[in-house]
């Protein structure tokens, strides 16, 4: 039987491996590491060289693939996430009966943990249904985003006895601040969703790049700070190519 390892390899800083996660790349008999685009080499690039450092198992091969575009033009979201899961899971079945055989282990390495907000393990689950393969699966959990972000402000997640809630941009924008949360945690969004909210009644904590060098934050009363969280967010992605931010928004 295959196995698979899903393992969460953090934000970006190949210091957030942890061992556990370092012991099953070193046992895969190959990782696989997506490209998503000239823009975005940068990802794959950080895949190889977490690899480069902590690879040390002579007999695992690195597989590079070029990962299938969403189609944004989809007026449906689902719809359009769900045919490019499908697409995925397609080419995951290709590339594993091509490079390990019946009882082979290959590893996949998720940015942050692989339990949130990622789309592997739905994948591969959607990988097992359609073709009814067999396979062990083995998930290593990682280091957050919203773990990093909270470190890098020096800060508590959650207020003493306060509810939080994790939620995304497009969430936010549609639905508002939830009413019985104290702290929201907001991910993937793409379009500035705080924007919407009164700037006077909340404190935000937004970084981007978390752990990296590249790492930046900014923190304050969001409506003294909503205007340079913007920018910030502008130029990093005119200088990289791509961006990857999260924020806090905690009720005053």
């Amino acid at each position: 039987m295959r196995t698979l390892s899903v393992i969460g390899i953090g934000t970006g800083n190949p210091e957030h491996m942890t061992v556990q996660g370092i012991k099953a790349l070193n046992r895969a008999e190959i990782v696989l590491i997506p490209r998503k685009g000239e823009a975005k080499e940068d990802l794959a690039d950080l895949r190889r060289a977490i690899c480069e450092r902590f690879l040390d198992n002579p007999e695992t091969r690195i597989v590079t693939f070029d990962l299938p575009v969403r189609d944004a033009g989809n007026p449906s979201y689902r719809d359009g996430v769900d045919d490019w899961h499908a697409a995925i899971a397609r080419l995951y079945a290709d590339l594993l009966s091509e490079h390990i055989g019946a009882d082979g282990h290959a590893a996949f390495l998720v940015w942050g943990d692989p339990s949130l907000y990622d789309s592997t393990l739905r994948i591969i689950e959607r990988l097992r249904v359609e073709t009814d393969a067999a396979f062990a699966l083995e998930v290593v959990p990682g280091i957050t985003s919203l773990q990093a972000l909270a470190a890098s402000h020096r800060m508590p997640i959650n207020t003493i006895g306060g509810a939080i809630q994790i939620t995304t941009g497009r969430r936010l924008r549609a639905e508002g601040f939830p009413p019985n949360a104290d702290t929201l945690l907001v991910m993937l969004d793409g379009n500035c969703a705080f924007e919407t909210l009164p700037g006077d009644a909340f404190d935000i904590y937004w970084g981007a790049y978390l752990g990296t060098e590249d790492e930046i934050a900014i923190a304050g009363r969001l409506k003294e700070v909503a205007a340079a969280i913007v920018e910030a967010r502008r130029e990093a992605r005119s200088r990289k190519g791509w961006l990857m931010d999260t924020y806090l928004l905690r009720r005053r």
